[in-house]
């Protein structure tokens, strides 16, 4: 299947139902349902310690949920049976942090992993990785190492790697947070083209004005918990909760937070 091939009809791409996890007392994530539709780029905001990341990684059980369910293309990840291995290639997801093997050129990096999981021969992995080099902008920087590259172009070959896998569904953790202001554009902009032709993309991101202008959903969260969610015109431009203002009003007007803080 590639990014574009729907979830069985009556599905969504991915379902949580009831998600709860817990570390020791702390309970992160206190209950979450909701679900992303085949195609539909869904935007994840909140405030540190929201539990947004945690999320994310119980999609593709990097954590294992304390309760709930999570079904990603109609497989239920959280089924103690489930081929997690599997599941997981049907699952891109990029970090805040690029995770990059430095000993290995841009080629090299998002050739790896279709060689060692997927078991491609070398001409085709190569063939598929420059493909997807190209797709983020970085044809020109299939030799070049990691060191070689600005954090912008570190993360776009960290999308390519993941592109490269065929994945059904890609999830990003705040993918520009470590980025430079002004490497920031490019890395959205790959974000962009792929919500255009169609990937299915469930985003945690502090970038507003993408989320605004690409989600077709937001998710507001606070405390472990979905406060709201909507269109971006609503959920941003006229949120109904005071915590989703008071959250906004902050991210969108920082010297207005820094004088209130100040106060």
């Amino acid at each position: 299947m590639t990014g574009t091939e729907k979830a069985p009809e009556g599905r969504g791409a991915i379902e949580i139902r009831g998600l709860r996890k817990s570390f020791g007392a702390n309970e992160v994530l206190r209950g979450i349902d909701f679900r992303v539709e085949p195609g539909e780029v869904v935007c994840v905001i909140g405030p540190s310690g929201s539990g947004k990341s945690t999320l994310l990684r119980c999609v593709n059980l990097l954590e294992e949920p304390t309760a709930g369910t999570v079904e990603v293309a109609g497989v239920d990840v959280t089924d103690p049976d489930a081929d997690i291995d599997a599941v997981r290639r049907r699952i891109g997801m990029v970090f805040q942090s690029f995770n990059l093997f430095p000993h290995l050129t841009a080629l090299g990096n998002v050739m790896i992993a279709q060689r060692k999981v997927l078991k491609r021969d070398r001409a085709e992995a190569e063939r598929i990785a420059r493909e997807n080099l190209e797709r983020v902008g970085l044809a020109d920087k299939v030799g070049s190492y990691p060191a070689q590259l600005s954090g912008g172009q570190q993360q776009r070959v960290a999308i390519a790697r993941a592109l490269a896998m065929g994945p059904e569904v890609m999830l990003f953790d705040e993918p520009t947070s470590a980025l430079d202001p002004e490497l920031v554009g490019d890395v959205l902009g790959v974000m962009r083209g792929l919500a255009e032709q169609g990937m299915t993309m469930l985003v945690v991101t502090h970038e507003m004005s993408f989320a605004r202008e690409v989600a077709d959903r937001v998710v507001f969260m606070d405390a472990g918990a979905v406060v709201e969610e909507g269109p971006p015109a609503r959920v941003i431009d006229d949120p109904s909760h005071e915590r989703t203002r008071t959250f906004l009003s902050r991210v969108l007007d920082p010297a207005a937070a820094r004088v209130g803080e100040a106060e």
